[in-house]
């Protein structure tokens, strides 16, 4: 039964700390690791149980759940020294909700086989918002009897959950996403510094294009902290920068020429060299701003 599950947790960020705490909410004993304890503190103080590292999470535990960064964190993380696979027991499933390269997700899976284990890869989208709200959606790659045991935990965290296939593609269909999301933010971030240096009442002009055909999620969200001047994440710069370069990767493998992607990349690399990494998504329209030697002014 998936409530006597025993679950483990690792990566505690601005999406872990909201997705890890729909779980310990719902009641499922949790075993936590993080790089930084302090961010696992409001865990803690619910109840939820401290590891030193991945592996003893995973001793703790019948499914392990992480988000972090990078390809490179989940290698370590999983693979690694004193990672995940070091520590959990035959008929485990391990579960990567992080963004990461589909090629990593094949070996992960490969390796838990191994051991007798089971691996998932199960991105999500959705944001800071999705993540708190728990209305995330989830693409899923991976053994579908193991998918069926933990399907009761990613229903707490978000609202559409899909099996997409075997290993890894799960990470190719959130790929997918991250190109629509590409396309859609900078349009966006252009029709916002148009409507802008044409003197429009930019607010005034969201509120009616966001119900027409120019309108997306990304407008009614992203659209009104940027309205403010709240460039504030939901999802990094650094972090897109990354998925847009897993894309063009998987571009590249299948013999794919997307121009609205590379350039996407090339946008969002420039932010990056221009010091918005750490910023939103939509801190894009600051860098098409300054490259037109022009300043966003705030509507707050």
């Amino acid at each position: 039964m998936a409530d006597a599950l025993r679950i483990g947790w690792i990566g505690i960020g601005v999406m872990g700390l909201s997705m890890a705490g729909h779980l310990l909410e719902a009641g499922w004993p949790l075993t936590i690791h993080t790089r930084t304890k302090s961010k696992a503190e409001p865990l803690l103080a619910k109840g939820a149980q401290w590891a030193d590292t991945p592996r003893a999470v995973a001793q703790a535990s019948d499914a392990v759940f992480s988000i972090v960064s990078y390809p490179r964190d989940v290698e370590k993380v999983h693979l690694g020294e004193n990672g995940v696979l070091e520590g959990l027991a035959p008929g485990g499933i391990l579960c990567d909700m992080s963004t990461s390269s589909p090629a990593l997700a094949e070996k992960i899976a490969l390796a838990a086989q191994a051991k007798g284990c089971f691996a998932l890869d199960a991105p999500v989208t959705g944001g800071d918002v999705g993540a708190r709200q728990a209305s995330l959606s989830i693409f899923v790659g991976g053994d579908k009897a193991a998918y069926a045991r933990i399907l009761p935990c990613l229903e707490k965290m978000g609202t559409r959950v899909l099996h997409c296939g075997e290993a890894g593609f799960g990470q190719k269909a959130k790929l997918a996403n991250q190109l629509a999301v590409a396309g859609v933010t900078l349009g966006v971030c252009e029709s916002f510094l148009f409507a802008q240096e044409a003197k429009l009442d930019v607010a005034q002009w969201m509120e009616l294009v966001a119900v027409g055909a120019g309108g997306s999620v990304a407008m009614n969200t992203l659209g009104k902290r940027t309205l403010k001047g709240d460039f504030s994440p939901g999802f990094f710069i650094d972090h897109f920068v990354k998925d847009l370069g897993l894309c063009l990767e998987e571009c590249r493998r299948m013999n794919l020429v997307l121009p609205c992607t590379e350039l996407a990349d090339e946008l969002y690399r420039i932010s990056q060299a221009k010091g918005y990494g750490s910023k939103g998504t939509h801190a894009l329209l600051q860098c098409l701003a300054e490259m037109s030697n022009k300043e966003w002014h705030s509507r707050g």
